[in-house]
């Protein structure tokens, strides 16, 4: 799954385990769960993002997702987008541990302050479909994709933002599960939102 970028992996979930913990961007009972719940969990869909895409991960956090892939898939320029300070300072520490300096770029706005489109948009854990929608499309450049890690609901979910996504000019709209190959117990659900031309 991370190749020979396998140490890069293991120093960020050391970090997530440590100061990520210390400074409250994941719970203390996350740390026995941080492989397979987290970094595994974001890697598995890694495989359907374009060769050398421009990715925006939306409400970045501790970087769950757009760390991972950036670590997984070097070929990538991430930009992890998230309002809190504390937040980013940390993000920016992890970037700079890890040397991904050029690859990643931390951005501290919320998603509608932002004034770029990206390849590929995605997020994990921030908001319900329709409402991600609202902050994340209009990020998407035409052509693009919106990848949103989500849960069992996914597919109750884009019912609902089904009226919001076409305003905002989505096209076809899959729900796929990744992780099959490498036997995750809860394989990661992916809403896949193309946009249009």
């Amino acid at each position: 799954m991370f190749g020979e970028r396998l140490p890069l992996a293991e120093r960020y979930a050391e970090l997530l385990a440590t100061s990520g913990v210390e400074r409250g961007l994941i719970g203390p009972r996350e740390v026995d769960r941080l492989w397979e719940r987290h970094l595994f969990n974001c890697a598995a869909p890694v495989p359907r993002v374009p060769e050398g895409a421009r990715v925006a991960d939306v409400g970045s956090g501790a970087g769950l997702p757009g760390l991972v892939w950036a670590i997984a898939r070097p070929d990538l320029h991430v930009t992890l987008i998230e309002p809190l300070l504390r937040r980013t300072t940390w993000l920016e520490e992890v970037v700079a541990d890890l040397g991904l300096e050029g690859k990643v770029t931390v951005v501290r706005a919320r998603a509608e302050e932002v004034d770029q489109t990206f390849d590929v948009v995605t997020s994990r854990a921030v908001a319900a479909l329709d409402k991600l929608a609202r902050w994340c499309m209009p990020l998407v450049k035409p052509g693009g994709l919106m990848l949103a890690l989500k849960g069992r609901s996914a597919a109750e979910e884009v019912e609902t933002a089904r009226a919001t996504l076409a305003r905002l000019k989505a096209g076809d709209i899959v729900v796929a599960t990744y992780g099959h190959r490498w036997d995750l117990e809860v394989p990661t659900t992916l809403v896949e939102v193309q946009r249009r031309q």
